[in-house]
């Protein structure tokens, strides 16, 4: 099996640097410009399934990725970006003031503290692992396509990799480009990451 990984192209959120998580945030033109390329980059690629974030950016993108392609889209909230609760759509100098007590906590503590009514990261963590242990009931499928969000993508990576899931920081997932991982027996191996060509088919 092979995971192609695909993020949400770039929303006005990103621009502005805000925390999106679970909010709703259309892409921008670029955003749709960096969906069209990977449509024409990823246009030769047999995929048999696609799984895609339940939240608008990543499937604008997973709609404009798979245009022409007769494939239906799989949702599961398991895909979504962490929640950040009372902290989505806002800026970190918005947090320092409105919210410095919890704010410095997540600064020094990010793995164990938890957003003002969000969800904390041991708890996406767990959440992104429920999707990972569901590929094994996915294995007939030979090219599985994921289109998801940076903090999914990148923790994914790690825990497929086996490596901690602090390790995600080693893996920054770029928007406009295509990532794959091939699963064997049980093993993952990452063989593209951020890639910007077209892909051909393999000897």
């Amino acid at each position: 099996m092979r995971l192609w990984l695909i993020r949400h192209g770039e929303t006005e959120a990103n621009v502005a640097g805000l925390y999106s998580g679970h909010s709703p945030t259309a892409l921008t033109a670029k955003g749709i410009r960096q969906a069209q390329t990977l449509h024409h980059l990823l246009r030769e690629v047999p995929f048999d399934r696609v799984m895609c974030s339940e939240l608008e950016r990543a499937g604008r993108t997973a709609e404009l990725v798979l245009e022409g392609h007769e494939i239906a889209t799989d949702t599961t909230p398991l895909l979504n970006e962490m929640f950040f609760g009372d902290w989505e759509m806002r800026h970190h100098r918005d947090l320092v003031e409105e919210d410095p007590e919890s704010y410095a906590a997540w600064c020094a503590d990010w793995q164990n503290a938890i957003p003002t009514n969000g969800e904390g990261f041991q708890a996406f963590s767990a959440r992104v692992q429920r999707f990972i242990d569901q590929l094994a009931d996915l294995h007939t499928h030979q090219n599985l396509l994921i289109v998801s969000h940076q903090g999914v993508l990148s923790l994914m990576i790690a825990k497929l990799l086996q490596m901690p899931a602090a390790s995600l920081w080693h893996f920054r997932v770029d928007q406009g480009t295509w990532s794959a991982i091939d699963i064997h027996d049980g093993f993952a191996t990452l063989r593209v990451l951020n890639s910007r060509a077209a892909w051909q088919q393999e000897d």
